[in-house]
């Protein structure tokens, strides 16, 4: 095969071409003999039972069901002895009414004291924790799906699987009730998922599903189905099926959640309070459980948490993530194209919600808002329109649409489409059209994952010149040994959509990334990461503008779980013009070349005292810059858990010194699962801020949620904190499903 690729590229002239020489790469991996099916092969039969027979949510499988129905079936290790029997075993049962899913779980342990678990919090990192994690595709179509996951104490962690099973998005909260209890043989917990909780096809009889369980102490993973390091939990492809799926009641599969809220704000001493009481109704109806339509009226984000400050030591603007509810219902179906971005950084994101809502940094508030989701046979769509409310001097009334759309095609592939309209800002004829295509395959070469994805975007307003369009392609091989991609952006240097998120117009810009990542049969060292990520960006006339390589000489993940990493990180910038990094210090227009270097450790999360530690040092442009991050996690018990974060950027450059410091801490009490007071503080030295926020929550049932929010700010003025914000919520919300 692969000589044949050689020829068809010599013959077609491409011999030359890096495309050509990368897929041949691919082609040269380590792989393993073709499966014999491209089916799972692992099947567990629900338990069905009656309504009355359901079980209490307490975590002790009391109840004679559990002992009825079968466990699904042993789970295999997949870290750190890859195909080999767990260290513990772990028993899954499932169970089903025409109304609700249950999952009753028993992890055994001979040595429940050792079971590492510190907190009590709704959708915290359970990564570094023991824990057990559901997902289930209930479209069986092998690219969305939920998570659902507890720890010991009974922490609920919910999401929404994205980046075609390569990522998920823990911002998602659905309605669902858990709980969990220790014993001498280790621990257990119950799961209750009602079933208009969920989307799912409609006449399925079943769905995919896969479980994982984590014992932290001993770095250690068992998963059900599909246990190859080369899969995540997520690539639910390659997840087991559930068999046996009944025909689920809806009823009138409606939910009508009205809310109120009391706001009482003083916004500086000099100022009275003002007092405002606003109802809200948010109402949600599912049609048969494949299609779910949303009306929120007067929509509030009171309860949201703050973003996190963070320090920007360049040109371009930061990417906060969508924290609010309302948009996050759904919001799977709107992930577009392939290679957008990595990590907390973007490129592009044609359909950025956080437009929505917010103008120049200003809360806008929305009057209606209406949203449908769903999926008709293999095509899967989105629909959104909101009406903002009118806001004097920075924008007139405004309708704002979104609709996504994708066929599934093949065994894991789509091609889609994306379209958006209006302007928060009220610039008319305003909008965006897009179309994206992704192949992807997780039996590359037997057993691995492979994919190619390419996709082309134009917009339009009023204010812009001719070069509106965009388009780029990635070509990604995602595995536990080899991890290669290249990925290609072409952005016109008037696209610019109004609705969406894009730093850098007037581009092409090439990212080619390899990691490999061995696991030496050395005892104190389990696996080591040699990472080789290069950029370059270049304007639409060819000259080069900037280029990056950034190398892991070091970078061990210790058998103890703590991890040590030292990088190389050469940079080359143009700037077309000068910017300001910190208050009267600025970097002139130019050529830049420059070398920096990082140490950094980071302790294993199994251990109460959690730290970790990070210095950049070397050039920075024309000068010389330090930044040392630093954080420290303490959690005494599973009720009360703290964290202390700094960051220190200090510099020279011939325009000035820098110093720029940033502190944020957290203290988090826990009552119970259902009962949190999350508090926040923070503070920069560039405005001299220092905000605190104070979050209560209390949810009775998944259905009753009590919110009680505090907001302070202060200023601090020659030295002295002076008070400015200070603010105080109350919002109440009840879900009634009918």
């Amino acid at each position: 095969m692969f000589m044949f690729y050689l020829i068809s590229c010599k013959q077609t002239g491409l011999r030359r071409s890096s495309l050509c020489y990368l897929v041949a790469i691919l082609l040269l991996l380590p792989g393993s003999l073709p499966a014999k099916d491209g089916t799972p092969s692992s099947k567990a039969e629900v338990f069905q039972i009656s309504s009355n027979q359901s079980p209490k949510i307490d975590g002790r499988l009391t109840e004679p069901l559990w002992k009825q129905a079968s466990p699904i079936g042993p789970l295999t290790m997949v870290e750190p002895k890859e195909g080999t029997l767990p260290s513990e075993q772990t028993e899954i049962r499932v169970a089903v009414t025409h109304g609700a899913i249950y999952f009753g779980i028993m992890c055994y342990d001979r040595y429940p004291d050792k079971v590492v678990s510190y907190t009590m919090q709704r959708d915290a990192q359970l990564s570094g924790e023991d824990h057990v994690k559901i997902v289930l595709d209930t479209f069986l179509n092998g690219r969305t799906g939920y998570i659902f996951a507890i720890n010991p104490n009974g922490a609920r962690y919910d999401a929404l699987i994205e980046k075609e099973g390569g990522g998920e998005n823990p911002q998602w909260d659905g309605i669902w009730e858990a709980a969990a209890r220790r014993s001498k043989d280790g621990w257990s917990a119950e799961i209750y998922i009602p079933i208009k909780t969920l989307r799912f096809g409609i006449g399925l009889r079943q769905w995919g599903f896969n479980v994982e369980r984590r014992i932290q102490r001993l770095q250690e993973t068992d998963r059900w189905a599909s246990p190859n390091r080369n899969f995540t939990i997520t690539n639910i492809s390659q997840a087991g099926q559930l068999t046996s799926i009944p025909v689920f009641q809806q009823g009138r599969g409606l939910t009508i959640r009205p809310y109120t809220l009391g706001n009482r704000t003083q916004n500086n001493p000099e100022e009275s309070f003002s007092t405002d009481f606003d109802p809200g109704l948010d109402v949600l109806k599912n049609f048969g459980g494949n299609i779910t339509g949303l009306l929120s009226v007067n929509t509030d984000f009171a309860e949201t948490e703050v973003d996190t400050r963070r320090i920007n030591l360049t040109r371009f603007p930061l990417f906060f993530p969508e924290k609010r509810t309302f948009f996050l219902e759904g919001s799977d179906i709107y992930a577009f194209g392939l290679g957008m971005g990595s990590f907390h950084s973007y490129d592009i994101v044609p359909f950025f919600s956080r437009r929505v809502g917010l103008a120049e940094g200003q809360t806008v508030p929305i009057d209606v808002a209406v949203k449908a989701t769903g999926n008709v046979g293999r095509f899967s769509f989105g629909v959104f329109d909101a009406l903002m409310r009118p806001m004097d001097g920075l924008a007139p009334r405004t309708n704002l649409f979104a609709a996504r759309g994708f066929q599934s095609i093949w065994a894991e592939s789509k091609v889609g489409f994306l379209i958006t309209g209006g302007d928060p800002l009220g610039r008319s004829n305003s909008w965006q059209a897009g179309i994206d295509f992704i192949y992807k395959t997780s039996r590359f070469q037997g057993n691995k994952n492979f994919l190619v994805g390419g996709w082309a975007l134009v917009n339009n307003r009023e204010d812009l010149g001719n070069d509106k369009i965009a388009w780029g392609f990635k070509i990604d091989y995602p595995n536990d040994l080899w991890d290669v991609s290249l990925v290609f952006k072409r952005i016109g240097a008037d696209f610019d959509p109004s609705l969406g998120f894009v730093p850098w117009r007037g581009i092409n810009k090439l990212n080619f990334d390899v990691m490999y990542k061995p696991r030496p049969k050395w005892p104190w060292l389990r696996q080591i990461f040699n990472e080789f990520f290069t950029q370059a960006v270049w304007d639409l006339r060819g000259e080069i503008l900037q280029w990056r390589i950034f190398t892991a000489p070091i970078n061990w993940r210790l058998e103890s779980g703590d991890r040590v990493e030292f990088n190389i990180v050469p940079y080359m910038e143009r700037l077309p013009e000068s910017f300001e990094i910190a208050p009267d210090v600025n970097i002139s227009a130019g050529k830049y070349n420059w070398w920096r270097y990082r140490l950094e450790f980071q302790s294993a999360s199994k251990r109460r005292v959690t730290t970790k530690f990070s210095w950049w040092f070397g050039t920075f442009y024309d000068g010389k810059m330090d930044q040392y991050q630093a954080e420290i996690s303490w959690r005494p018990s599973h009720h009360l858990n703290l964290a202390l974060e700094g960051e220190q950027d200090k510099g020279s450059l011939p325009s000035g010194d820098v110093d720029i410091q940033l502190t944020r801490a957290r203290i988090n009490l826990f009552l119970s699962p259902n009962f949190q007071m999350l508090s926040f503080l923070q503070y920069d030295n560039l405005t001299k801020s220092l905000g605190m926020n104070i979050r209560l929550r209390y949810t009775y049932r998944s259905l009753l949620d009590i919110f009680i929010v505090y907001n302070r700010r202060w200023l601090e003025i020659n030295n002295i904190f002076r008070p400015q914000l200070n603010q105080f919520f109350v919002k109440i919300q009840y879900a009634w499903r009918i």
